[in-house]
């Protein structure tokens, strides 16, 4: 591989893109034709439009994320945790001259069925900039991974991203409900009422209840909503976690502010990374794996 790659995201709704030369990036660039957004295109025809100019018949490309789905270019097979972060960058799979896929990872077992893509190439990020031995990393799914110095040992998923917006959007907790606003307070009135009652499904009917009836103004309910969802999924988890443990949360900063919030109030320490910086530093250590 020579000095110059092309580093790519390609989520299911986004896809961003990134031109490097050794570890400065020259270019950066985003898109919205995500793996289920090609609109009739074919993958080639979007990475070609993408990535025009970066002289990329010459230029080697390594991409991450859904693109290596059943629903994307080429089905990626996962690495099955226990996975050595070496093997992540060595066992990637070609789909075209110069162009490759990173494997995800899955949990197989009989108490955990899982699957990862796009956030192993962070874990690699994360532990060169943010080492831990728990790395949670918050979005629409919240990936909650195990891992040491050498490998990721274990991993699950809490979907509370999508829950908050299939409730806020498509059930009766939003129904009607006019424009929301930014609350901290009311994010903390969830959030401590998820800390206190983990158990969720019995409250989820008294945030609709609540601002009926008056106790929460109608305009904070997504925040009273956040709240009590960080803190159900952040209590239920807990168990999973030592308390000496070190935490990383992977992250835009004001989505790890909600976590780191929530882990306060139980006393456990946390240190933050952004999540872009995580894959960028995670997918240049890909790069220079396939150039040696």
């Amino acid at each position: 591989m020579t000095s110059r790659y092309i580093a790519i995201d390609w989520g299911s709704t986004n896809l961003r893109a990134w031109h490097y030369q050794g570890d400065k990036c020259l270019e950066s660039r985003q898109s919205e034709a995500g793996v289920t957004r090609l609109n009739g295109r074919t993958f080639e025809a979007v990475l070609a439009q993408i990535t025009e100019g970066w002289a990329r018949e010459n230029t080697p490309v390594v991409m991450a994320g859904m693109v290596g789905s059943n629903a994307g270019w080429v089905n990626v097979p996962y690495l099955p945790c226990p996975a050595r972060f070496d093997d992540i960058g060595q066992q990637i799979t070609a789909v075209a001259d110069n162009i490759w896929i990173v494997p995800g990872l899955c949990v197989n077992q009989e108490d955990n069925h899982n699957v990862m893509r796009g956030e192993e190439t962070q874990l690699l990020g994360a532990r060169e900039l943010q080492p831990a031995q728990v790395y949670v990393m918050p979005g629409t799914h919240c990936k909650w991974v195990l891992a040491d110095s050498e490998q990721v040992s274990d991993f699950h998923t809490v979907m509370t991203g999508e829950l908050h917006h299939v409730l806020l959007n498509h059930t009766l907790v939003g129904a009607g409900l006019p424009e929301q606003e930014i609350s901290p307070d009311a994010f903390t009135a969830g959030l401590t009422r998820g800390l206190d009652s983990p158990d969720l499904l019995p409250r989820l009917f008294e945030v609709r209840a609540s601002h009926v009836l008056g106790a929460l103004a109608r305009e904070q309910v997504s925040e009273f909503l956040s709240g009590l969802l960080i803190g159900s999924e952040v209590a239920s988890m807990k168990a999973w976690i030592a308390p000496q443990q070190t935490i990383t949360l992977v992250a835009n900063p004001s989505l790890t502010a909600r976590y780191q919030q929530a882990f306060d109030l139980l006393g456990y320490g946390t240190q933050t990374l952004r999540g872009d910086d995580a894959f960028q530093a995670g997918i240049r250590s890909i790069a220079h794996a396939v150039a040696k």
